[in-house]
Formats: structure tokens, sequence, C-alpha cells
């Protein structure tokens, strides 16, 4: 190794030295969360920040996630059955395969969430808004049935979020 690369190469092992015991300021970036594979039944997330954790394969049963911030969150294949999420913001999340039975979903934003194989039966979709949200055409059929209200916060009829007829 030359004197010239020798030089280089301590001067980029004092940088890397530097870079990694110099403080860094988090304040603007916070962490995800990640809740994958747990067992929340009856928990309380109401009014939480959550934007962009990880609740795939989890027992959300009785979970209470009112008027919580769940933006780009993913809820892959969770059980959320008899959950409240009354007002959340799911925009931009991942909720495939997910057991919604008997969840109150009522004035909740679901824009542009995915949310492919997840079941509805007996949910409260009251106010709830759909807007640009992926739905199988069976989903759609049975939202359609019980579709009604407008969102507080989007102003979008549910119905029409969903492109009932």
């Amino acid at each position: 190794m030359g004197q010239r690369s020798l030089g280089q190469a301590i001067a980029l092992g004092m940088a890397i030295v530097l870079f990694w015991s110099t403080p860094i300021a988090w304040a603007d970036w916070t962490v995800p969360m990640s809740y994958s594979n747990a067992d929340l039944r009856g928990q309380n997330f109401s009014g939480q920040e959550l934007q962009g954790s990880e609740f795939s394969n989890a027992n959300l049963e009785l979970t209470n996630f009112s008027h919580a911030d769940v933006r780009g969150t993913v809820f892959s294949a969770s059980v959320m059955t008899k959950a409240n999420f009354r007002g959340a913001d799911f925009t931009n999340a991942m909720v495939d395969q997910v057991k919604f039975t008997g969840s109150d979903l009522s004035d909740a934003v679901f824009a542009e969430a995915i949310l492919l194989r997840s079941t509805f039966e007996d949910v409260d979709i009251t106010g709830a808004d759909f807007s640009d949200a992926i739905l199988d055409r069976a989903q759609v059929k049975q939202l359609c049935n019980v579709a009604s209200g407008v969102n507080s916060k989007t102003g979008v009829e549910t119905r029409e979020s969903l492109g009932c007829r």
C-alpha cells in the first residue's frame, strides 16, 4: 500500500469513528414500532400516533384504536374482531387478510389503503372513507349493502368512496 493510500485509509477510518461517536438528533424522526405476532387483545392504542408501525399477524381482538393515526401501518393477516377503529386514519395502510368481524370502523379513513382479502362481517362503516382503497369486488358489494354517512374529516360520503351504485 503506497503512502497516499495508507493516509486515505487512516483518514477514512477516523471519519467513520467520528461519525459513529457523534450524537445524532433524532427528534424529527420516529422509529416505527413492531408488534408483529403479538397478542394485544384488549390493549388501548386510542389517539396514539403509530404511523409506519407493524402489527402483522397480531391478535388485536377487542383492541381500541379509536382516533389513532395508523397511516402507512402494516396490519397484514391480523385478527381485529370486535375492535374499535372509530375515527382512525388508515391512509396508505396495508390491511390485507384481516378479520374485522364485529368491529367499529365508523368515521375511519381508509384512503389508498390495501384491504384485499379482509373480512367485514357485522361491521359499522358509517361515515368511513374508502377513497382509492384497493378492495375485492365481493368486499365492495358487501360494504355497499351497509354503507351510509359522511366522513367527518374528509367530507366524503361512504357510498361514494366505495363506488356504490
